[in-house]
């Protein structure tokens, strides 16, 4: 019997984004068998069934985005790589994971042959994802990680991606995971300006605070109901 046309479609799409994403690794990496391993190992991690907004998708969301901003970085390879091992590690524990990954890109990029000054930055960089409002001013490659990593606060489907991120913290009480994400939009709209780069200033900023003060706003509304 033949295979539901849905699920063919859904296998294909993955296969599909599983091929892009492989030849987008082997651009920066390059082709020895030691690169295509880790861009296999990689693209596994991040097609992991329990992720629900860090996955695949994101993963293609933030290097699309770095293309986008990459005549603002000063190493935009590196800048590159710590797009791909960002969330590399992810079980949902904010800190832990961009440790973890920085650490797996310390391990695993010597073997692909990156100069050791550019596995070094892509660590730092990793690290910097676990608390944006750390980046320091003239810090362009963080300036540029950063704000690939939040333009989806400020792109279409705002509203699909909250509800992906509730997903992941399933396993949170509603009214823990409303205090704390609130915390977090908190943050975010206190910082004088969201994003660092002037692009992504001119293409985000106003969206990104409009969606974020609405799901704050329904958040507080849900706390007080």
């Amino acid at each position: 019997m033949g295979e539901p046309g849905a699920v063919a479609g859904r296998r294909d799409g993955r296969g599909h984004r599983w091929a892009a994403l492989a030849q987008r690794w082997e651009a920066l990496a390059g082709g020895s068998p030691a690169a295509r391993a880790l861009g296999a190992e990689l693209i596994a991690r991040w097609a992991e069934p329990h992720r629900r907004y860090h996955d695949l998708a994101h993963l293609t969301a933030v290097l699309d985005a770095v293309d986008e901003l990459a005549g603002e970085a000063e190493d935009p390879a590196a800048v590159r790589l710590a797009a791909w091992f960002h969330d590399a590690v992810y079980d949902g524990r904010p800190g832990w994971d961009e440790e973890r990954s920085a650490q797996l890109a310390q391990s695993r990029l010597p073997r692909c042959g990156v100069p050791a000054a550019r596995i070094g930055e892509t660590a730092r960089l990793v690290r910097l994802t676990a608390a944006h409002d750390t980046l320091t001013d003239g810090d362009a490659n963080g300036a540029v990680l950063c704000d690939a990593d939040l333009a989806v606060l400020g792109r279409p489907g705002y509203d699909a991606y909250a509800a992906a991120i509730r997903q992941e913290y399933a396993h949170v009480p509603d009214d823990l995971f409303r205090a704390g994400r609130a915390e977090v939009l908190r943050r975010l709209l206190a910082a004088p300006r969201l994003y660092r780069t002037a692009q992504a200033a001119g293409l985000w900023e106003e969206r990104a605070r409009a969606n974020m003060t609405a799901e704050l706003a329904r958040l507080t509304a849900g706390s007080a109901g």
